[in-house]
């Protein structure tokens, strides 16, 4: 890919990520309006990701088959108009229909990764979803500091902002990206085969690719347990402000971001991409159990910035990974399949770490750690699978 096609694509997603970042953080309190609870915001949450899980294999299989810009350019404009459904809802019943929408054309991550893909080499790979993965990160960060400005101005503000990015990010799809996905000779992008949804289990049976796609759902898994820890520890335990709990959880994320700017480095020194997942993978273990101990700002913070630093290497690797065993016919369907693992990730973590806060808060980054330990051991078989 081109540096001025590369460059199109990071800001799409920066964009793209910054209208996520705008609008999550502002759920529960928007929602409250129309009777969304404690327990009921979970299920709004939920609606996102079971959409999700079932739509972005769908989506990057049809990006194999009809090419990825349009499907990116489709994608952008649902969450251009879940975002204005949020503004003008009236019930309840709006919401989820707009959170499930957006989860039904959530499909902009996978497309992305495959357009990534399709025009990189197993060299380079990695560098360039590193930088693919810090222009999500990006937007993540900056996202939830201009909502909670543009609150201010009224309830529905930061969302109609939202819808607009979007709409930017569906228009430079439009006119500015070019497609990367090569047609094939006489059948052209059709040679791509029909989906079907046995993809979910069939594609977790391939040796290199299933794996790794495995271990990505248990580290999301552990990353959005020890969110639900993160607030409820900094709350309760150690009382901090609203403030500070911002700048704590902005220091975490951009210690990621350095870190996926860092990957060239990285595969550099190491050659081998299974063996930089494993080495950040036993830094995050190491990390999130010792965090589990912590009683005092500095220890938790010491403890959140390590493993935020290292987590930051899980998608870039992993995804290069995934690419480099793939075909490139499926490439956008695998990212696909990949996404739903991550998005169920993302459901359960939150759900086992409330139970586990019956017994203790630190009980949270305790079972983080559980998951990221399993993750560990499964890299071994990863590395040696990338071997043979």
């Amino acid at each position: 890919m081109k540096n001025k096609e590369l460059s199109v694509l990071v800001f799409i997603c920066i964009i793209n990520s910054l209208g996520f970042g705008i609008i999550v953080p502002l759920l529960y309190s928007y929602g409250k309006r129309f009777g969304i609870n404690h327990e009921t915001i979970g299920l709004l949450t939920a609606a996102f990701s079971i959409a999700q899980f079932f739509a972005t294999p769908v989506l990057g299989s049809m990006s194999d088959k009809f090419g990825r810009k349009p499907l990116l350019a489709i994608s952008l404009f649902g969450t251009c108009l879940s975002f204005l459904m949020f503004a003008f809802a009236q019930s309840v019943i709006m919401l989820f229909a707009a959170r499930i929408l957006d989860g039904l054309t959530g499909g902009n991550v996978s497309v992305a990764q495959a357009m990534i893909s399709d025009t990189s080499t197993s060299k380079d790979r990695a560098k360039k979803f590193g930088i693919l993965s810090s222009a999500f990160g990006f937007g993540f960060v900056i996202g939830p500091a201009v909502g909670g400005l543009l609150s201010k101005l009224g309830p529905q503000v930061p969302f109609y902002f939202a819808a607009f990015i979007a709409l930017v990010g569906a228009l430079c799809s439009t006119f500015f990206l070019k497609e990367t996905r090569v047609k094939e000779k006489k059948t052209g992008l059709s040679a791509a085969k029909r989906f079907s949804f046995l993809s979910l289990i069939t594609t977790l049976k391939m040796p290199v690719i299933g794996t790794a796609i495995f271990i990505g759902f248990l580290l999301t898994m552990a990353q959005f347990t020890m969110i639900i820890g993160f607030q409820t520890f900094s709350v309760d335990n150690l009382k901090l402000s609203n403030t500070n709990i911002g700048l704590l959880y902005t220091g975490f994320a951009a210690t990621g971001i350095i870190m996926q700017l860092c990957v060239p480095f990285f595969t550099r020194v190491i050659s081998s991409k299974a063996m930089i997942l494993l080495l950040s993978t036993a830094a995050c273990f190491v990390a999130m159990f010792y965090t589990g101990f912590t009683g005092v700002v500095i220890t938790f913070s010491i403890g959140m910035i390590i493993y935020g630093l290292f987590n930051g290497i899980r998608n870039p690797m992993l995804n290069a990974i995934i690419a480099d065993n793939n075909t490139s016919n499926r490439q956008g369907e695998v990212m696909g399949v990949n996404q739903s693992y991550a998005s169920i990730g993302q459901t359960l973590g939150p759900i086992t770490a409330g139970l586990v806060t019956m017994f203790s808060i630190h009980c949270v980054f305790f079972l983080s750690a559980f998951y990221i330990l399993i993750a560990f051991l499964l890299t071994f078989r990863l590395t040696a699978k990338s071997k043979s």
